[in-house]
């Protein structure tokens, strides 16, 4: 057996046994699965043994570092002050659309790697792809340019950025290690400290539609993602946020861009406006701008002339019609009543099975496909009131879509009291 191989054997067995893993291991764990020396079924059971005896503060911020040393870190080199924000995702969480060019009209520079979706998440970028001419990949170069010229991108991670994760993630996806606290907070972290902004916004969901089911599990992540960022020096804020029912009315691709355009002009759903500005006060104050007034720009629709901008700038035309769906059902309400509830898991897979998202990171989506939440929960509905609308291009998904629709609606006598939408807030500093 070769050196390297007898290294990675005693890797997985000081985890496997429950001991802490040094720094020394873990530096050269991971750059030797980078390198490709450690085999993916090496790091699939040091994966498994991290799944099952967790990591420590200190072995998860270690981690966090070697995947960062794994590539190299932007230099964004902007006169702005830099802050992103990172969402765990959800159903119909389109909130960095506005999100982006409202801080950035604000004052700051809001450099937005964003990824893809899979499974019932939206995907950032899928959603942006459905605007005619709009591209993800952009150069080093021409992200700092258009930081510099806009204040706003939103596009895909660089080649260089975090390659640990990027193969990590891959391997995890197919050997059911998927849910590991440090594993995901260090494959979050390790992108976005690369990325090289100087603070952080987090929204961690939590309910039926998000990743994390429960309070308890989203507060341990936010708790391990807050804690790297402390220990890397990063200001780190995080918010805990409601995903027990999709977050506006529009659930897809184009649907999605349609509600955050009517956001960025002054309108849209409540809910949206309220998470968007509610995050862009925390960004603009982890910037140094607390004067700002987010609610108020947005509502003045100056924000949507920085989205038309950032659109431009990477070959989009914010004018174009968005791609429609040639075909549509619609759900209707089985009784009179209150919508009790609208489970946002059942809507997200419903939306995916009409072509919204995809199974596998190499599937294509439907960019017109997806779900508008004609009523949502507390609102009067009348029996035959169409409280869905499904749109697809391919009919044949329709049967699919129902089915997973099934006991996600709850008609009731009365409204259920509603609660928060933020439900806590972690800080770094």
């Amino acid at each position: 057996m070769s050196r390297e191989a007898m290294s990675a054997m005693d890797v997985i067995r000081t985890k496997r046994d429950g001991l802490r893993l040094t720094g020394e291991q873990i530096d050269w764990v991971v750059g030797a699965y980078t390198r490709g020396v450690v085999a993916d079924e090496q790091m699939a059971a040091l994966a498994m043994a991290i799944l099952l005896n967790g990591m420590d503060t200190t072995e998860t911020a270690r981690w966090t570092r070697a995947m960062i040393d794994s590539g190299q870190r932007l230099r964004l080199d902007v006169d702005r002050p830099t802050v992103d924000k990172h969402s765990t995702g959800g159903v119909g969480d389109k909130i960095t659309l506005p999100l982006a060019p409202l801080v950035a009209t604000c004052g700051a520079a809001v450099p937005q790697l964003s990824g893809r979706g899979l499974g019932h998440t939206g995907g950032t970028l899928d959603k942006l792809e459905s605007i005619p001419g709009w591209r993800a990949r952009l150069s080093l170069d021409e992200i700092r340019a258009q930081l510099a010229e806009v204040g706003a991108v939103v596009c895909a991670p660089t080649d260089d950025l975090a390659p640990a994760d990027r193969k990590l993630y891959a391997l995890r996806d197919v050997t059911g290690t998927v849910e590991s606290v440090p594993l995901i907070a260090s494959s979050i972290m390790s992108k976005k400290i690369a990325e090289g902004a100087d603070a952080l916004v987090l929204d961690v969901k939590v309910g039926s539609g998000a990743f994390m089911k429960t309070r308890e599990d989203a507060t341990r992540l936010a708790e391990a993602l807050v804690g790297i960022g402390a220990e890397h020096g990063l200001a780190v804020t995080a918010l805990l946020t409601d995903m027990s029912t999709p977050l506006g009315r529009a659930v897809g691709n184009a649907v999605e861009v349609e509600e955050a355009v009517d956001v960025l002009r002054g309108g849209g759903p409540a809910d949206v406006v309220e998470l968007t500005v509610t995050l862009a006060e925390e960004m603009l104050a982890l910037a140094g701008l607390p004067a700002a007034d987010p609610a108020a720009v947005l509502a003045s629709g100056a924000a949507y002339e920085t989205w038309c901008r950032m659109i431009r700038a990477q070959g989009g035309d914010p004018q174009a019609p968005l791609p429609r769906a040639g075909h549509t059902q619609v759900v209707p309400a089985a009784d009179d009543g209150v919508l009790a509830q609208l489970d946002a898991y059942a809507v997200g897979v419903a939306a995916w099975r009409l072509g919204a998202g995809r199974a596998r990171k190499e599937d294509p989506v439907q960019h017109a496909a997806g779900v508008l939440c004609l009523a949502k929960p507390g609102e009067r509905v009348t029996a035959g009131q169409p409280l869905l609308e499904l749109r697809t291009d391919a009919p044949d998904t329709v049967p699919a879509a129902l089915a997973a629709l099934d006991g996600a609606i709850e008609i009731a006598d009365a409204a259920p009291p509603s609660g928060p939408l933020v439900l806590d807030t972690l800080r770094s500093h």
